[in-house]
């Protein structure tokens, strides 16, 4: 059985948009709504707007929108039932479910709680005698006990079913072991049909991946030998654990005192880091930065100092990361860690190896000196130039004008192409007057694109989202035009003599038969409503039509227009000549 209507009726009325989206959002009022830097895309000029009068929210740079439970559903990446449930107890209700209903919520629960079993056990076992090759290896980078209880570092021992015996000892199924991602199934037997099951982690110390709500996610398991291969090997996607959504380390770093968060790319770094008294050091979990780990940082800090090693991988992995942070509203700044000299040659190293090396403080000096991603990638530029050359000082200035010409700001223009000019035998004015060459070049480009766009009202008119376009723009820009001002007017509901059927889209159909529904059985008619049950590109089509412009001064002549403009479409659609010549004389009498 499906969550009541008349409870989600009422949790959304309880719901405030505006007082959950302040927990997440720093809004301002401007005008009649509220704006803020949209937690769904990276941007620095605020185009996330909250309306309090139709409860609704729609960013007008990513195009995301909807009601409270939507917002809820994409800022916490939850299902629907678990974004209900949330948002109920916030507001002290319960919700009123079957057994049937509560499947997937149950599993997630089983899930954390696997893993928290899975957890306590690995970290006894770093403490047992089948720990004592990760321990010698914890003892080997320095760390200690104290570091590695904070953590809650465990130890896989050696063997093929040891987690598996002792989960299945606590009740748990080899089932629930598998969809956890804690064993792995081998390759089926011919004779038997069956196959063999075997722990995944094994011979490894064990991280365990917590959120900042304090769950155990997943794991991520480090080689204790130069053989084992990989040498991280993590959970899989699970029900609860999404390398793209997770930072290891968060939930401790979400309480430094420091004003930044210190992005490293291995799990031992960061707890290297946080022993050393950086405890604002978090790591990806193998993959580069994502936009939803920015979406995390951004609740807790504002800027971010991006220290990955300063191998071919990580430059690249930096670079990657400047280019998700290149409009946002972070402040970026990239430590880069000195190559160590080991018999005359320079050898690379990573934070956890300059902190063994070199101690905290020398750290803190690194950390206090780092430069902002443009330094950063303009030393990377300049090393890939032989300037000496007036041929490779020629493409290396080109590359700068193109580069800074991407900067918004005039004084860090000026700023920059002073730091660039330096030592490439020209001056800061001639460089400038290039970059300004290069953006003139580009906003004469951006504007032809723009004038482009605007000869295209049929592609303007589409949803964003693929699957909801239209086939029929005419009549659907009329159809958006009903919807709209029977939310701006709900008394009109009844006058409205369109029946669903003559609604050319599918997604447009159902809102209308969704009003018309609701106001019959005497439901709320509000846009936060409706937006309630709707799937997140639904919502954000609601949001999106809603903030079309509409005049209410004369909404039933604007309705009846609208109205004669889908019956039109359907009569030139039809193919039946005998109405569209009649339809053609009706409109020469017009006009």
């Amino acid at each position: 059985m499906a969550i009541p209507d008349a409870f989600l009726d009422e949790l959304v009325e309880r719901s405030d948009i505006v007082d959950v989206v302040s927990q997440y959002v720093q809004l301002t009022k401007k005008g009649g709504n509220l704006f803020g830097l949209c937690p769904f895309h990276n941007e620095k000029t605020p185009s996330f707007s909250v309306s309090p009068d139709k409860q609704i929210y729609h960013c007008f740079g990513c195009g995301k929108g909807g009601g409270v439970i939507s917002f809820i559903m994409s800022i916490e990446n939850l299902s629907f039932p678990d974004a209900v449930r949330f948002l109920a107890d916030k507001n002290g209700m319960t919700v009123p479910e079957e057994s049937a209903d509560q499947e997937i919520p149950r599993q997630r629960k089983r899930m954390l709680e696997l893993n928290r079993e899975a957890a306590r056990w690995f970290y006894a076992c770093l403490n047992g005698p089948g720990g004592a090759k990760a321990a010698a290896y914890l003892d080997k980078r320095g760390i200690t006990r104290k570091t590695a209880n904070r953590f809650g570092l465990g130890a896989a021992p050696e063997g093929w079913d040891n987690l598996l015996k002792a989960m299945r000892e606590k009740g748990f199924t080899q089932d629930e072991l598998l969809a956890a991602g804690l064993v792995t199934a081998g390759q089926r037997r011919k004779e038997s049909g069956t196959r063999s099951v075997y722990d995944k982690f094994r011979d490894r110390l064990i991280f365990p991946v917590i959120d900042i709500r304090g769950e155990v996610l997943g794991f991520s398991g480090r080689a204790l030998n130069d053989d084992q291969d990989p040498k991280y090997l993590n959970s899989p996607e699970t029900l609860v654990f999404s390398k793209r959504r997770t930072l290891f380390g968060m939930n401790l770093a979400k309480n430094t005192k420091r004003s930044s968060i210190l992005l490293v790319e291995g799990n031992i770094d960061v707890v290297t880091l946080h022993q050393a008294g950086f405890d604002n050091a978090v790591a990806t979990m193998g993959t580069a930065l994502t936009t939803e780990q920015t979406r995390l940082i951004s609740r807790y800090a504002k800027e971010i100092v991006i220290c990955y090693d300063n191998d071919p991988p990580g430059k690249k992995a930096t670079e990657r990361a400047l280019d998700l942070l290149k409009n946002s509203e972070f402040t970026v700044r990239v430590l880069k860690l000195p190559d160590r000299i080991v018999d005359g040659k320079a050898v690379k190293i990573d934070a956890d190896d300059f902190i063994r090396l070199r101690g905290s403080d020398a750290f803190e000096q690194l950390l206090s000196g780092s430069g902002g991603g443009m330094e950063f990638r303009l030393g990377e530029l300049r090393d890939k130039y032989d300037l000496t050359d007036d041929m490779q000082r020629l493409e290396y200035l080109r590359a700068v004008c193109t580069m800074l010409a991407e900067i918004a700001s005039p004084v860090e223009r000026e700023v920059w192409c002073s730091r660039a000019a330096a030592g490439c035998g020209v001056t800061a004015d001639a460089l400038k007057q290039e970059v300004e060459r290069q953006r003139k070049r580009n906003l004469k480009n951006s504007r032809k694109q723009y004038e482009r766009s605007l000869t295209r009202p049929t592609r303007n008119a589409q949803p964003q989202e693929k699957k909801l376009r239209y086939d029929d723009i005419r009549s659907a820009v009329a159809e958006e035009g009903v919807i709209r001002l029977l939310l701006l007017d709900p008394g009109m509901i009844q006058e409205c003599s369109l029946e669903a059927e003559e609604f050319t889209s599918p997604v447009l159909r159902r809102l209308y038969e969704d009003l018309r529904r609701r106001q019959k059985e005497g439901r709320s008619v509000t846009p936060s409503a409706l937006a309630a049950g709707m799937e997140e590109g639904e919502a954000a089509l609601l949001t999106e039509l809603l903030n079309k412009p509409e005049s209410g001064g004369q909404a039933r002549e604007t309705l009846r227009d609208y109205t004669d403009v889908i019956r039109q479409e359907k009569i030139m659609k039809s193919g039946d000549l005998q109405e569209i010549a009649r339809l053609m004389r009706k409109k020469n009498k017009l006009d």
